[in-house]
């Protein structure tokens, strides 16, 4: 999961990264032969995906996530015409919503900076962070680097509350210092999963729902973080940075210290729910994240630059989880991440700077998907 902004990964990371101006208007798979490749929201050789709808349009819109029903989704946005300074939680259902001309159902606070909502069991109330109770105010992003690194903030700020859908917290779920973050919960029903920094190392946990119960699952030191239960709760998926040289460990350790961390440099792991049978899934290099189960359960979905010289573009690739049959699924020159399926598998919900009319915008898609 991202802890800054789709948006702010594609463009700090690499700067240039935007795609060709177009003054076209969002369209679908079956009128998409009448575009022109800049404006396709279907990109050639993305054979994975027919039927493509955007579903939003301006802003920075990203991490959407399926109720248990797949009528509704989660996000966060950043949106200055929805007064939006940084990132919000909202959520929509995918097939009456109209967020292209409309603003979705915000369900956090409107305070502080938010990040990784999922909805709860039920499909009334959804878990997600928020720095909110540290400051009200958007914390600031880090400042340009002497050294020129790209970091991530660990907002110490970030706990893990649990609302209903008209906003109200029902209650607070963490209450450890520093931060805790990253929550999502098993198709089970019974458990979540969260990154937490309180033994001074980014690790995962799982808790029952009401909080209780916490156990840790990893221990080896990097960033432990993003991660996924399989369709049947009894797997993890998650991306990994672990340090390894003198100089890379001591980096890792010099910015956490700072709050911050480097995510240039993440593989993907899976093991058990309860951390047994952890292993590294893959060794592509550079940034691999946000990876998610197929419903399947025998392959994972994922974001990746490990194709790409100049830190961009990001593509989705799926692998096997016994880490063979490595694909490409989209055909983007710029950044598509965050791939999400709908619990029935009917659907792929994703983060796109496709189509954005020349801007820098981050959008939602929807496609229909076909193995």
């Amino acid at each position: 999961m991202k802890l800054l902004t789709a948006l702010s990964f594609a463009l700090i990371l690499f700067s240039s990264c935007q795609s060709p101006s177009t003054n076209g208007e969002s369209d679908n798979a079956a009128n998409e032969d009448s575009l022109t490749f800049e404006n396709k929201v279907l990109l050639d050789g993305e054979k994975h995906f027919k039927n493509i709808v955007q579903l939003t349009d301006g802003g920075d819109n990203a991490e959407a996530y399926w109720s248990f029903n797949d009528e509704m989704l989660v996000f966060q946005a950043t949106n200055p015409d929805w007064n939006v300074p940084c990132d919000q939680i909202f959520y929509f259902n995918h097939t009456t919503d109209d967020l292209i001309n409309n603003k979705a159902n915000l369900v956090s606070t409107g305070k502080g900076r938010t990040t990784c909502s999922y909805f709860m069991p039920g499909d009334s109330t959804i878990v997600y962070a928020s720095t909110h109770e540290g400051n009200e105010a958007c914390p600031p992003l880090p400042e340009p680097r002497a050294d020129h690194k790209y970091v991530w903030p660990i907002y110490s700020d970030f706990d893990i509350y649990v609302a209903d859908l008209k906003g109200n917290i029902l209650k607070k779920l963490t209450n450890e210092p520093g931060y805790d973050a990253e929550a999502t919960v098993s198709p089970k029903g019974d458990k979540m999963v969260f990154t937490s920094l309180r033994t001074g190392d980014l690790e995962l946990y799982t808790m029952n729902l009401d909080g209780s119960n916490v156990k840790q699952i990893t221990n080896e030191l990097g960033y432990d973080g993003g991660a996924f239960f399989s369709p049947d709760g009894e797997k993890l998926i998650f991306r990994a940075s672990r340090p390894k040289t003198e100089e890379d460990i001591a980096e890792y350790k010099a910015l956490l210290a700072e709050g911050l961390v480097k995510p240039t440099n993440m593989e993907l792991f899976i093991c058990n729910a309860d951390g047994s049978e952890l292993r590294q899934l893959t060794n592509l290099g550079q940034a691999n994240w946000c990876p998610f189960f197929h419903p399947g359960g025998e392959k994972v979905i994922f974001a990746s630059n490990h194709t790409s010289e100049r830190g961009f573009p990001f593509n989705l690739y799926m692998i096997n989880i016994d880490g063979t049959g490595l694909e490409r699924i989209t055909a983007d020159e710029t950044f598509d991440a965050f791939p999400v399926f709908s619990n029935n598998g009917k659907y792929l919900m994703f983060s796109s700077n496709r189509n954005n009319h020349g801007t820098r915008n981050t959008n939602l898609f929807r496609a229909e998907w076909q193995d």
